[in-house]
């Protein structure tokens, strides 16, 4: 399992720029917004989901301002009925706990169980997620997130949330 160090050194190691903002526990996108960190309008709303029968993960980032219509991504994602996974599932899949969620997490997803769909408005923009963990940010290109991931193996890529 990777821990917030050795990402930030796999982000160096696979010469991806990314600027690092410490701060404070935060445990939700409003917390966040009020730190008023430099790049605020960048900083990814993620959401970590579960079909109905607990067979398919997904985690869903999207824009801070965004709201998510769990029956218009069942249709997008071409899932069984979706609902927010819990804590223990977090922990399990992804190796995190509650208020550091991000795609990241993706990276301690040994088999590739969880499914990362990103918001297509991040596509050639700037993406802000927690390393791990919640008292600190990363910014980096969205592009080079899915290609790092897709090159670790998960199932990473955009989503048209207004389809």
């Amino acid at each position: 399992m990777r821990n917030r160090q050795e990402v930030l050194q796999l982000l160096d190691r696979e010469k991806i720029p990314y600027r690092l903002a410490e701060h404070t526990a935060v445990f939700t996108i409003e917390e966040m917004q009020q730190l008023h960190l430099e790049g605020e309008q960048q900083i990814a709303k993620n959401l970590f989901l579960r079909d109905d029968k607990k067979r398919a993960w997904y985690l869903l980032v999207l824009r801070a301002e965004k709201h998510a219509d769990l029956k218009k991504l069942r249709s997008l994602l071409g899932s069984r009925p979706l609902s927010f996974a819990g804590e223990a599932d977090l922990g399990r899949l992804l190796g995190l706990e509650k208020g550091a969620v991000t795609p990241l997490g993706a990276l301690n997803d040994e088999e590739h169980r969880v499914v990362i769909r990103i918001d297509s408005e991040f596509c050639g923009q700037t993406i802000g997620v927690h390393p791990l963990q919640n008292t600190a940010t990363v910014w980096l290109a969205a592009d080079d997130l899915i290609t790092l991931l897709k090159k670790y193996g998960s199932d990473a890529a955009y989503l048209d949330l207004q389809a």
